[in-house]
């Protein structure tokens, strides 16, 4: 265990990981293949897992720093590259595109679904997974899909009908930078292009859970400004906790890759602090250890330059 002289958090030490990719599970109601990109240490057994969902547009490979970071402390995170994702192009009036919230969700059960063969299909990694320990991430829209796996309701705009499509699999959640609640606050453009925003309810979200928030996240989705990102926190029940990142854009410093241009707001020390804290809260919330999540909530309670943690 060390201590990071740029957030004053401990982090334990890091072990080499080994990654595959693409792995690809048929999914013929879905159009095109799954495919899936798994992270592990190389050495451990029971490994958490760490199910992680990008943000619009983005793929499997992206979010190096973080799921790069929760892997080589301990736990197996497990990508997909989504129906949104640009690497598939998918055209603007393919009639998937409404229901692309949705397919998200599919997607993760799908994995959830065929663990044993993924697990199978890297090399050393067989009968070193403890599958009930399943803690479910996601950054912008990744950070809706991850709350509809903890029981976030969201009206499906073509249906008029909220389902709960939680998964009993998931123990926990982490939602980085994600979206709020619907209704008038939202922007025209949002309420024309991303229909799935409309009416969010957060209030049956039981789960732990942490959201990481950007304090000058001012996305074009809500007249609210950056408070809008917090309502994942502050709507839903108790056990939740809410880092605030001071300064923090959408992109947090840079969690969605290494040297990737749609960063606004670049800042190692930022992506330090994400990485330091959510590791913490995985590593708390799966019962390994509680001393770094203590810390973490001690050193930023007050006064901190990188962000503040409280929780309910």
């Amino acid at each position: 265990m060390t201590a990071d002289q740029t957030t004053g958090l401990t982090v334990p030490a890091s072990t080499p990981t080994v990654a595959v990719a693409p792995l690809v599970l048929p999914a013929p109601a879905r159009g095109e293949d799954l495919h899936v990109r798994i992270a592990a240490p190389v050495t451990g057994t029971d490994l958490p897992i760490v199910l992680f969902a990008h943000g619009f547009g983005s793929n499997l490979d992206g979010y190096a720093p973080l799921v790069d970071h929760w892997a080589a402390h301990g736990f197996v995170v497990i990508q997909a590259t989504h129906l949104d994702s640009q690497r598939l192009d998918i055209p603007a009036d393919d009639p998937r595109r409404p229901r692309t919230w949705r397919y998200r969700v599919e997607d993760m059960r799908r994995i959830l679904d065929d663990l044993e063969t993924l697990e199978a299909a890297v090399p050393g990694l067989a009968g070193r997974v403890d599958h009930g320990r399943i803690v479910a991430a996601g950054h912008s829209f990744g950070g809706q899909t991850a709350g509809i796996l903890v029981g976030l309701r969201v009206r499906d705009p073509q249906t008029g009908i909220a389902e709960d499509l939680s998964d009993p699999r998931i123990m926990a959640s982490i939602q980085l930078a994600t979206a709020g609640k619907g209704g008038d606050e939202l922007t025209p453009f949002a309420q024309q292009n991303l229909p799935w925003l409309r009416d969010q309810d957060f209030s049956h979200i039981t789960a732990p859970g942490l959201v990481v928030a950007g304090d000058a996240d001012d996305l074009p989705l809500s007249t609210r400004g950056p408070a809008w990102t917090s309502d994942p926190y502050t709507l839903s029940r108790g056990n939740k906790s809410l880092l605030t990142v001071h300064g923090g854009e959408h992109f947090l410093g840079g969690i969605s890759g290494y040297q990737v241009t749609e960063t606004t707001d670049e800042n190692p020390a930022r992506v330090a602090l994400v990485q330091h804290v959510t590791l913490a809260f995985l590593r708390h919330v799966t019962g390994i250890d509680h001393t770094d999540w203590e810390t973490a909530q001690s050193v930023l309670a007050d006064a901190h330059p990188l962000g503040r943690l409280e929780s309910k």
